[in-house]
């Protein structure tokens, strides 16, 4: 393969081609570079200013370990040991606090939060020592079929052959347009206020979810006497919190929960999203694949974002694992992209439709559904197989009806983590 001065003058021929430099597609070259398949990487820079933080669970931190990248972030993570629900609807009828504990299944941690910044850093320090990922810091154009490969032309008005195309350029994806792929789009009237939180009283590696009229307000450890907070407002409501000074926020934030973590200080700036939701109508076609938020967008609720699209290159690799140099890559091409589309659809599928109906159900007026919340989540916390179906599943995709120990790669991470404390 050519080296990178002359990638940009001339038309590539590669295995791979990845379309996008956020953490999905970072995270897909590495572990496809990592098998050996020759892979350009097509993307500007992603920006490292994002401040907000991401809760790994279960088989992702497995997975960043075998790429070399957990190493490298282990020492900034902190463990989330027990998740805590409470209802603070102020509603007639509220559902008794539900407390889900790692223990219970045999786990140390259910996983680990840490800075979004951070993690990108670390994929691409990990990248950086595979010679067979070539990046290209410019974004994918279009895409078409040649030869019976694919042809993806790049800004710089270059030309990439390749048997595959990994798409990963984000939910406004150019390569999931080109490749004919359509989407549904859904929006909340609720908007994501997110920050960093300094406190006075430890958080005992608690996650706290406080149920609200508006929506969650989430708490999830991120360090000594440190949280980051979600909280998901209405729009008028999350303005106002935009607005206040920092004291006054301090107080305000103090207030909503219940001074759990004692005083509070907000550490660095806030950022607001508008919530809302996207998922692909096909997964893969072609010889096009969609990973992250190309194939869905969540909701910043229940974790799910980075680890559906850990899940996404999981899957993927496990189809290209084996296979030697482009000639058989293309081969397989058309029975990679089939099972691909087949397995993540009911995974992709489950997990919307169940952050959608948790945030749904805090909206609605309807007394009926305030009952059905209340009532499934009492009994999450008071019938036993039914609380740790729902934290292995939570943990681990698939695994909620496996045998006796379905987390056994989970738990001796975290036991080496631990050990070495």
């Amino acid at each position: 393969m050519p080296d990178r001065a002359e990638m940009k003058r001339q038309d590539i021929e590669t295995g791979i081609l990845v379309a996008g430099g956020g953490l999905a597609g970072l995270t897909a070259a590495l572990a496809l570079g990592s098998q050996g398949h020759d892979v350009v990487l097509a993307a500007p820079p992603a920006p490292t200013t994002d401040g907000r933080t991401t809760a790994l669970l279960g088989d992702s931190v497995n997975l960043l370990e075998s790429l070399g990248v957990w190493d490298r972030i282990e020492p900034d993570a902190h463990a989330l040991r027990i998740m805590r629900l409470i209802d603070a609807t102020g509603r007639l009828l509220r559902a008794p606090q539900a407390d889900f504990r790692a223990q219970e299944i045999g786990l140390d941690a259910f996983g680990y939060n840490v800075a979004n910044a951070g993690l990108l850093q670390a994929i691409r320090e990990a990248l950086s020592g595979i010679e067979n990922v070539h990046i290209i810091e410019e974004p994918v154009t279009g895409l078409t079929e040649e030869g019976g490969n694919a042809a993806v032309t790049l800004l710089g008005g270059a030309k990439v052959h390749a048997a595959l195309v990994v798409a990963a350029d984000g939910r406004n994806s150019i390569v999931r347009q080109s490749a004919g792929i359509g989407v549904r789009n859904w929006s909340y009237p609720q908007v994501a206020v997110v920050c960093n939180l300094r406190h006075t009283l430890p958080h005992n590696d608690i996650s706290t979810e406080f149920h609200t009229p508006t929506g969650p307000f989430t708490l999830v450890p991120l360090g000594d006497r440190r949280s980051s907070l979600v909280c998901v407002e209405d729009a008028s409501g999350a303005e106002r919190l935009m607005e206040l000074d920092r004291e006054t926020l301090n107080l305000e934030l103090e207030r909503r929960m219940q001074s759990i973590l004692g005083k509070v200080e907000v550490d660095g700036k806030l950022q607001k999203f508008a919530l809302s939701g996207m998922m692909a109508e096909k997964f893969a076609v072609g010889r096009t694949v969609l990973v992250g938020e190309t194939s869905h967008v969540f909701p910043p609720i229940g974790a799910q974002g980075y680890n559906l699209s850990l899940r996404d290159v999981a899957t993927l690799t496990g189809l290209t694992s084996g296979i030697r140099g482009k000639e058989q890559l293309s081969e397989r091409v058309p029975v990679i992209v089939r099972q691909y589309d087949a397995r993540r659809r009911g995974d992709v599928h489950a997990r919307t439709a169940s952050v959608d109906l948790l945030n749904r159900s805090l909206l609605s007026p309807y007394l009926p559904v305030q009952v059905l919340r209340s009532l499934g989540i009492a009994a999450l916390s008071s019938f036993g197989p039914l609380r740790r179906f729902a934290m292995r599943e939570g943990a681990v995709a698939g695994s909620g009806l496996r045998g006796a120990d379905p987390f056994g790669r989970v738990r001796q991470s975290i036991g080496r983590r631990r050990d070495a404390s």
